[in-house]
């Protein structure tokens, strides 16, 4: 589960924004396989008697939405059938959106998720930079537009989820046949964990990032704690004076408020009233900034918000929260991600007693944010289940925190159990936290194990660590540097 991303904020784990086409009429349908093999490596110079797409397409059940040419790779877009219910194949099934970047089938190959849509741009995740390997990149049951239909809500779980990635990397082995690591952020990051966890002899590795692990949905205090002692006091005092003030002033900058909802068809069905979405937005500004941007950025907020005016405020919150989130508009590309908040991954309620007085709602559940068409029950051992998995199961898995990330509060922790597996922090990171913003030492200790668990650590590296370094050049048309968040990897909301 914001920042200039004006309108995607705290409640919502990493999302894998649609951005994308995602129609699929007139795709191509799948081949029969053929007996020929081949690499179909891009630019390898091999002679090669199948092209990839025909291999991929040969698959049953995939089918070709476009391909988009890169220099250096294959990049397509695809849909492959899955069943609704993995427990009960037969019924009924649905359209799951996918990517593939293909580089060469005697690479290794990462397998990302976002926990949210697809992107249908070409990008590459820190783990394949630094193997220069394949990604594939799978869109989340659920979001559109790889929603059953009709949807059927109670077979959004995270054990079905798990079960579409083990089915995409069963059928993409037969041709990517080298080893494979799991990797994604926030709500990605959870989503790699639970298929680890569901399916654990399918990866050969796995690198979280600033993953949530939320045991206890009841028990938040490790929130409290955090956003009592996170940055500088300087700076937390200045933030929890623009949200006092967007309180005090609730009159005036709802009224600004709701012409914005008139000019943009706003409209607050799901929350019950502009009221309720105008507080749920001003309560996720602290978390948000923290979130998003770094403590230099504090520089940024209004230094005395008592005399700051109305436009100071509202421009302020709006920057970092996003007043267009919490309208219907704005949350309905987030309702399965709101429906798991509230029935299985839980979700914080922090205090903000600086606010108590002012405040109407308190921070809002995820049952607030889902239409009350839509049945939601908590299962409170979903999560348990996971943690404790971890702690004495994990092998090869690496989980990668920021130090100033709200949702790095309650992180994975390892066990006595856990074999080969790493928890990192990135000193002052935020929910954007990479491998590449670690101190020198952790990072080619992170970046070794991830080139050794991927079966291309060079002879060099495998003698010592220290020189471990990313395989792939870095590409800023293809990569994100340190501390960049985009679209795909952001919300996580609360």
């Amino acid at each position: 589960m914001r920042k200039a991303l004006t309108g995607v904020l705290s409640l919502a784990v990493l999302i894998g924004t649609a951005g994308a086409t995602g129609a699929s009429a007139g795709a191509a349908t799948a081949a029969e396989p053929t007996a020929k093999q081949s690499s179909g490596a891009a630019g390898s110079g091999e002679a090669t008697s199948e092209d990839i797409k025909d291999r991929i397409l040969a698959i049953p059940g995939m089918s070709l939405i476009e391909e988009k040419p890169y220099e250096g790779y294959r990049y397509f877009v695809l849909n492959y059938t899955q069943p609704v219910d993995h427990r009960h194949p037969s019924r009924g099934t649905f359209q799951q959106r996918l990517t593939l970047l293909h580089k060469d089938v005697n690479r290794p190959t990462v397998f990302f998720t976002s926990g949210y849509n697809v992107s249908t741009n070409p990008s590459r995740s820190e783990p394949t930079q630094i193997i220069d390997g394949n990604q594939v990149s799978l869109e989340y049951r659920f979001f559109t537009p790889s929603r059953p239909a009709p949807a059927d809500w109670s077979k959004l779980d995270i054990r079905q989820g798990a079960g579409d990635q083990h089915r995409v990397f069963t059928a993409l082995k037969k041709i990517y046949g080298k080893k494979w690591l799991a990797t994604g952020g926030s709500k990605g990051g959870m989503t790699a964990t639970y298929y680890e966890r569901f399916y654990p002899k399918d990866m050969d590795g796995v690198v979280a990032y600033v993953a949530p692990n939320d045991v206890v949905n009841n028990a938040d205090s490790a929130y409290d704690r955090f956003f009592r002692t996170v940055g500088t006091k300087e700076c937390r005092d200045k933030l929890a004076g623009v949200q006092r003030e967007a309180l005090i002033r609730r009159a005036p900058l709802q009224k600004k408020y709701k012409e914005q909802a008139a000019a943009n068809g706003w409209t607050f069905n799901t929350t019950g009233s502009l009221d309720r979405a105008y507080e749920a937005t001003v309560l996720d500004y602290g978390w948000a900034f923290w979130q998003y941007s770094l403590l230099a950025d504090c520089a940024d907020i209004p230094a005395d918000a008592k005399k700051a005016t109305d436009d100071d405020i509202w421009n302020s919150v709006d920057a970092i929260s996003g007043f267009s989130f919490y309208a219907d508009q704005g949350l309905e590309p987030y309702t399965p991600y709101y429906y798991q908040a509230g029935t299985e991954l839980g979700s914080p309620d922090i205090k903000q007693p600086w606010l108590r007085k002012l405040s109407r709602y308190g921070y809002q559940p995820p049952r607030n944010f889902v239409p009350r068409s839509i049945p939601m029950k908590f299962d409170r051992g979903a999560m348990r289940d996971i943690d404790r998995w971890v702690k004495r199961n994990a092998r090869q898995m690496m989980y990668v925190n920021g130090e100033n990330d709200p949702w790095s509060a309650e992180p994975f922790r390892l066990g006595r159990g856990s074999k080969d597996s790493y928890v990192f922090t990135v000193p002052g990171g935020n929910h954007g936290a990479r491998v590449s913003g670690l101190p020198e030492a952790q990072r080619a200790k992170a970046t070794a194990a991830i080139l050794r668990w991927a079966g291309v650590a060079p002879a060099a590296v495998e003698a010592d660590p220290a020189k471990a370094k990313p395989l792939a050049k870095f590409n800023k048309k293809l990569d994100r540097r340190n501390g960049e968040i985009e679209r795909d990897e952001a919300v996580l909301r609360r």
